[in-house]
């Protein structure tokens, strides 16, 4: 049975974030991505051009990081935590891109950009005192618990629910967007 093109992408799109997730951006060939998807690899090339071009579209998302202009001003550290791990919990990408930063510059360029451009409004419109630094801070945080949580699996951070990470994180995140600077 033949796929349609936006098929084939988005089969050689999951196979390429699995790979990505499981053996990180310097291991992952087009090869072992193709091969998962079930195609020719020179399909792989086709649509993605090389493995810079595949990494780019596996790991390209948005934090969708909600409007909080709604929220209790002392309710905002706990929104944004649970926000999060609820982001980080749904989707995958999130995860390669992370693990892939720690080892290629291209991965940690994308997930710095990322961060300043979907987090710092957010952060600004709270509290544009150092917004620079309260974001950044806040990107320690949650990515953080990405990597021990999602990564690197350290079984008390796995153990705990959202709302013990929210309870634990929330009063640290609401300190970074609200405190004086």
């Amino acid at each position: 049975m033949r796929r349609s093109s936006e098929q084939t992408k988005a089969v050689i799109l999951a196979a390429a974030r699995e790979q990505f997730a499981n053996s990180g951006y310097e291991r992952a060939t087009i090869r072992s991505i193709a091969a998962a998807a079930d195609i020719d690899p020179s399909m792989v090339m086709r649509y993605f051009g090389n493995k810079e071009g595949l990494f780019a579209a596996a790991a390209e998302l948005d934090l969708q990081i909600p409007d909080v202009s709604d929220v209790a001003r002392d309710e905002l550290g706990a929104r944004l935590v649970a926000h999060f791990v609820g982001r980080w919990e749904r989707d995958e990408a999130l995860v390669v891109l992370l693990r892939s930063a720690a080892t290629n510059s291209e991965a940690a360029q994308r997930m710095q950009l990322m961060f300043a451009a979907q987090l710092m409004p957010v952060v600004t419109k709270v509290n544009p005192d150092a917004a620079d630094r309260r974001a950044g801070l806040i990107a320690t945080q949650m990515l953080g618990l990405a990597l021990c949580r999602y990564v690197l699996r350290l079984p008390p951070v796995v153990a705990m629910t959202t709302e013990e990470i929210v309870s634990w994180l929330g009063p640290t995140l609401q300190r970074y967007l609200t405190a004086a600077g």
